[in-house]
């Protein structure tokens, strides 16, 4: 009876060490069959490790039961002990396998094809949005002719004398730095991309668009603060006004006019918190305000996902929701209070306003920015993968 489990036992790591090695050897040469360029990518390198593991594994005790079997020595100590070590080994392969997969899987989703579409919304609130019936997306990396990108993302949408401006993020495949690109519209549902503004030798993100004195104005996200850009002439060219906030940790920033004074919320500390400052002009001085952060600890609804919409004297913020993995949902929340002294915010709707649930963005959304057309009709910009 022993011998009769020996030998399943030794078929069923012959089977494993076989898939094992069929599993390494299509990775290695799926792309050669398929005649395309060889690649190892994010997926591919995560089979492999996989495979390796199931190989290793499967080997070792293969060759322990053959031992085992031809020297009948079923209850022996060091039988046991390598029964056990091999047992403990086994699990640490794969809990190390495992945790490669899922930090490779999670990065997979933070690099994928991230594209722009547009969603309405027929309420007073910007609360509601659908992008039913739209061909959705409106813009992806293919739409950008001046610099190969990989993707575009955070859009913001500005509507001046019927036409729809749209600014967003490029990521440059070549420099792997972000950009600035726009793309203009008539309708809002047909768009043509124009050109990269601006330009600039370092990373730049997150591209708020906003206007004051009659002039339109640009705060991107720098990395380690904020710029801000004046266009001269508007939409095509700007100009670098001055770094408005410098300090490390901050991520991307909603700058927003309400009651006589200037606000920016800013994402920090890995998008779990969120730093509130104030100004009586955008060029500054800026000051941090006294409850700043204003949201500790929480990488549910801290980081900004978009435009602040100020209408009928309230305040909505939309935030990212970044767990269980970034891009996930965004969610609505109104500023109740808000005073040089006080903050205070609620959610105004109980389930997220952004979710995958397409087939240009079944995976997540992160980032809304919209304008009011009419008393009840918004359109906004949205970015999915």
């Amino acid at each position: 009876m022993l011998l009769k489990r020996g030998n399943i036992k030794i078929i069923f790591f012959k089977v494993f060490l076989t898939l094992g090695i069929l599993v390494f050897v299509f990775v290695l040469c799926h792309d050669l069959i398929a005649g395309e360029k060889t690649s190892i990518g994010i997926y591919d390198r995560t089979a492999l490790i996989v495979s390796v593991t199931v190989i290793f594994v499967s080997l070792n005790l293969l060759l322990f039961y053959k031992f085992r079997l031809y020297q009948k020595k079923f209850f022996s100590t060091k039988i046991f002990l390598f029964e056990g070590i091999m047992a403990v080994l086994l699990i640490i392969l794969l809990v190390i396998a495992g945790g490669s997969a899922y930090r490779r899987l999670l990065t997979a989703r933070e690099t994928s094809i991230w594209s722009i579409g547009i969603y309405y919304c027929f309420s007073s609130e910007p609360i509601e949005f659908s992008g039913q019936g739209i061909c959705n997306p409106i813009l992806t990396a293919a739409d950008i002719t001046d610099i190969k990108a990989k993707f575009v993302a955070d859009p913001f949408l500005i509507h001046e004398k019927g036409v729809f401006y749209l600014f967003f993020e490029v990521l440059n495949s070549r420099t792997r730095q972000g950009d600035i690109g726009l793309s203009t519209s008539q309708d809002g549902l047909n768009w043509n991309y124009r050109q990269i503004v601006p330009d600039e030798s370092y990373h730049l993100s997150f591209p708020y668009v906003f206007r004051y004195n009659n002039e339109f104005y640009m705060m991107p996200a720098k990395g380690d603060g904020f710029i801000l850009y004046r266009a001269d002439p508007f939409p095509t060219h700007w100009v670098e006004v001055k770094t408005i906030i410098q300090e490390g940790g901050l991520g991307d920033g909603a700058i927003f006019y309400f009651r006589d004074s200037w606000w920016i919320l800013a994402g920090a500390e890995g998008r779990e918190n969120l730093e509130l400052f104030y100004a009586d002009t955008p060029l500054g001085p800026w000051v941090k305000h006294p409850k700043s952060p204003v949201v500790k600890g929480n990488a549910d609804w801290a980081s900004p996902g978009g435009q602040v919409v100020v209408f009928d004297d309230r305040v909505i913020r939309y935030a990212q929701d970044v767990t269980p993995y970034y891009g996930n949902q965004v969610w609505a929340i109104e500023i109740t209070k808000l005073t040089k002294d006080d903050y205070e915010e609620k959610m105004a709707r109980t389930t997220p306003i952004l979710k995958g649930d397409e087939n240009w963005n079944t995976r997540g959304m992160h980032h809304i920015s919209p304008v009011r057309l009419e008393k009840e009709r918004w359109l906004a910009a949205v970015d999915g993968y």
